[in-house]
């Protein structure tokens, strides 16, 4: 039986990770697509990070190559976009991961640094749009294509540090705009909004300043009222390909939240 997202080629934003004892977001994503079908290139700003998924995916079976980009520079962004149409001839899947906080002096507003902020914005929110820029262009001539871009229920929770919070709420402005332009041009963008997740990121900078991370598991699980559990990586990879597949081929600009009802609650 075919796979879900069979013979499509695939940009991968934010595909490599943080080191830790899970799995990303962005890698389980990567791996399934490759898994359901698509060849996907896999981009992060560390090549030996966004390589280590390509040889998860090879050693899977699937198709995949790596390349490095620092997505707040447009001329790299581009460069991404011209190397996947040249070895794969078109673009049909394109996937943005990318987004961090405190890593990059995050803090609440009256104690944000100005040049903090100002990379903030750019990581999250102007990467994601220069991906979107240069990709477009390829998909309304092929007449198809799907945008996911990875969001945070932070956008929509009391989030404590005011540079995530704002730029992941621009991250659905910026999805909705899309669908609304290119729909006439058969493209989707979509959004998903991650909750309370066991992933790398979330968990070992927490465990780096200090708390056993036995404990930072369990304050967050509490926090989760779906089977009092934080989800995985794989909770939104499985959410990724669905609205990447044809399945969801009449969706677009949705903010879907996979967060275990944390927002309802």
């Amino acid at each position: 039986m075919a796979g879900r997202v069979e013979g499509k080629v695939a940009i991968l934003v934010g595909g490599g990770q943080t080191p830790g004892e899970t799995i990303g977001n962005g890698r389980a994503t990567a791996m399934l697509l490759a898994r359901e079908g698509a060849t996907v290139l896999v981009v992060d700003r560390y090549l030996e990070s966004a390589q280590d998924t390509v040889d998860m995916i090879v050693r899977e079976g699937g198709t995949a190559s790596a390349i490095a980009c620092d997505i707040t520079e447009e001329a790299a962004v581009q460069d991404v976009t011209a190397a996947c149409v040249d070895r794969f001839g078109r673009i049909d899947i394109l996937h943005n991961n990318v987004g961090m906080s405190l890593a990059l002096g995050d803090a609440p507003a009256t104690e944000l640094e100005a040049d903090a902020f100002d990379r903030l914005v750019a990581v999250n929110l102007k990467g994601m749009w220069l991906a979107c820029k240069h990709v477009l262009p390829q998909m309304r001539e092929q007449g198809s294509g799907s945008i996911v871009n990875i969001s945070s229920m932070a956008a929509r929770e009391a989030y404590p540090y005011v540079g995530y919070k704002t730029t992941k709420a621009g991250v659905i402005a910026l999805t909705e705009n899309l669908a609304m332009a290119n729909a006439r041009y058969g493209i989707r963008a979509n959004c998903i909004l991650p909750g309370l997740m066991n992933t790398p990121m979330a968990i070992e900078a927490r465990v780096a300043a200090g708390t056993p991370r036995e404990e930072v598991i369990a304050q967050r699980n509490q926090r989760v009222p779906l089977g009092r559990k934080m989800g995985t990586a794989w909770d939104v990879a499985h959410a990724s390909l669905f609205l990447h597949s044809d399945e969801a081929g009449f969706i677009t600009g949705v903010s879907l939240p996979v967060d275990g009802g944390a927002g309802v609650s």
